[in-house]
């Protein structure tokens, strides 16, 4: 996602900085998420999505957020989280937020790829104030 953000130059007028937390402990060391949340929903949740997105708030004193945490395979899935499953909560300092989830199909480039995608679509929309509806 940080590298579909930073493509135009100029964007470090509008671009703070992004975090990798990839493990459940970068996502607490990192991002401030809480144990509990993580061990409650799992670590692709929308829950979590949306404190990941809090904690980016939050570390870089930003006024916009976007999280993704998913399952992209080709392992780690679950009959409750399959490959392909991706969760996405994008925030602004005001309150404004969208989380979303859904499985994405396709193999790992692919889920990656199409993730952040959605992501980009989903903050399109909380910046324009869209009806927040998919």
């Amino acid at each position: 996602m940080s590298a579909r953000l930073t493509e135009r130059p100029g964007s470090s007028e509008y671009f703070a900085g992004g975090v990798v937390s990839y493990s459940n402990e970068a996502k607490s060391e990192l991002l401030g998420v809480d144990q509990a949340l993580i061990e409650r929903h799992g670590a692709v949740s929308m829950e979590v999505a949306e404190a990941m997105a809090d904690g980016a708030l939050e570390r870089f004193q930003a006024d916009t957020a976007v999280a993704i945490t998913g399952v992209a395979g080709p392992g780690g899935g679950t009959e409750a989280k399959p490959v392909g499953y991706v969760c996405w909560a994008v925030k602004l300092a005001d309150g404004s937020k969208l989380v979303r989830d859904v499985r994405l199909p396709g193999d790992r480039a692919e889920v990656r790829d199409r993730s952040t995608t959605v992501g980009m679509h989903l903050l399109r929309r909380v910046l324009r104030g869209e009806d927040f509806e998919i």
